[in-house]
């Protein structure tokens, strides 16, 4: 057990500490602007005390034991994502949250864990070629057949944001997979045609659109793409929430205004800056500096978990950890895109300094799930594939 844990990659636990420490302190911020959510910095400290309970435990499990059972993982996940469609109560325009009985309000967001199970699933199917080209029939339409049940099930919750990542960590573990260019260039093309064919309709059939979102009572979704495709239709609630997050962040100029100097009047637009918007608090407290160090921490942090997984025996470990990589680097981009209006506006919160306890604690696992792969290839055979 003890070398189990020798195992552990100091520098990414080194860098949880620091998270650790940045994400506190940014919730006591955000929380002293907005009034009425004291105490989240400490609950977040708590959450944090979970995970590397769970960082731990996940360290001494052998991946492996996942990995063969990836059917019944996906089939929990499936079965949630429908569960949390047509029993969970619609928040802030989405039934995408169960309520915790006992916990005074905590919620439990079933598309978080899925993104697991999903890895779990595409490193299975796709280490069984042990490294050789995937085949299109046999292998990468067969991960995509297997990857758009749960992104349909997700978008029609509807959760634009988790649906994306889903696809993120799809392309990432392919891009790794030994899949032949052509493979590439025909899905880059589909992708940019989708992408192109979905504006085209979108702006064609923008009243239709609405009218049908807003009599089924989702207009979450339609006012998140019309923000961003047409800012200048969007409704003030939505617009503002943009724009203020461009001035907050870029009035902390490349020192910000100091910790807890925050201008409220900036900031009173923008909704949840002690979660998914906490990147506000980042840009105009401790400004460009700040930001660049942050930035400067995620780097490091992926970083080893690519040479973690370039090291690996186990084809499928290293799938698994690219796939981790994959979901933490987009949630990286969208949350901060979003906020300097690159990225059209989504739930995604920033991994692992956003409150909240899903998301931090499923990203903990995810890391567990690292070591694990590297504290058990000594044990890998192929027999055990």
């Amino acid at each position: 057990m003890l070398n189990r844990l020798k195992k552990i990659d100091l520098i990414m636990l080194l860098c949880l500490f620091g998270f650790m420490a940045v994400s506190a302190l940014l919730v006591r911020s955000a929380t002293n602007v907005e009034g009425g959510y004291s105490g989240k910095d400490m609950q977040q400290i708590v959450f944090y005390g979970a995970g590397f309970v769970l960082i731990v435990l996940a360290t001494l499990f052998d991946y492996r034991l996942l990995l063969k059972t990836w059917y019944v993982w996906y089939g929990i996940g499936l079965a949630l994502l429908v569960a949390v469609y047509f029993l969970a109560p619609p928040i802030n325009g989405a039934r995408s949250w169960f309520e915790i009985p006992g916990t005074s309000g905590m919620l439990f967001q079933p598309a978080e864990i899925v993104k697991i199970f999903l890895i779990l699933a595409v490193a299975w199917l796709m280490g069984r070629r042990q490294g050789d080209p995937l085949s299109m029939r046999k292998d990468v339409l067969l991960v995509a057949a297997v990857s758009f049940v749960p992104f349909v099930l997700v978008m029609i919750q509807p959760d634009l944001g988790n649906a994306t990542i889903y696809v993120f960590i799809v392309l990432g573990m392919l891009w790794i997979g030994n899949v032949r260019y052509t493979y590439v260039l025909i899905g880059l093309a589909a992708v940019v045609g989708g992408l192109v064919l979905f504006a085209s309709l979108f702006n064609t059939y923008n009243e239709e659109i609405k009218t049908y979102l807003v009599d089924h009572h989702k207009t979450h979704w339609y006012e998140r793409i019309n923000t961003y495709i047409h800012p200048e239709q969007a409704s003030d609630d939505a617009r503002r929430q943009t724009e203020y997050a461009k001035i907050a962040i870029g009035s902390g100029g490349l020192a910000g205004d100091g910790y807890m100097q925050g201008e409220s009047k900036n900031r009173k637009f923008i909704p949840y800056t002690y979660s998914d918007s906490i990147f506000v608090v980042v840009g105009e407290e401790f400004g460009f500096q700040g930001a660049a160090i942050l930035l400067l921490l995620y780097f490091i942090f992926i970083y080893r978990m690519i040479i973690i997984a370039y090291q690996c025996i186990d084809i499928r470990g290293s799938f698994i950890i690219i796939g981790i990589a994959s979901m933490l680097v987009f949630q990286i981009f969208q949350n901060i895109g979003m906020m300097i209006g690159l990225m059209p506006l989504t739930g995604i919160t920033l991994p692992f300094v956003s409150y909240g306890g899903t998301s931090l604690l499923l990203n903990m696992i995810s890391i567990g799930l690292v070591f694990s792969i590297r504290a058990h290839q000594e044990k890998y055979t192929l027999d055990d594939t």
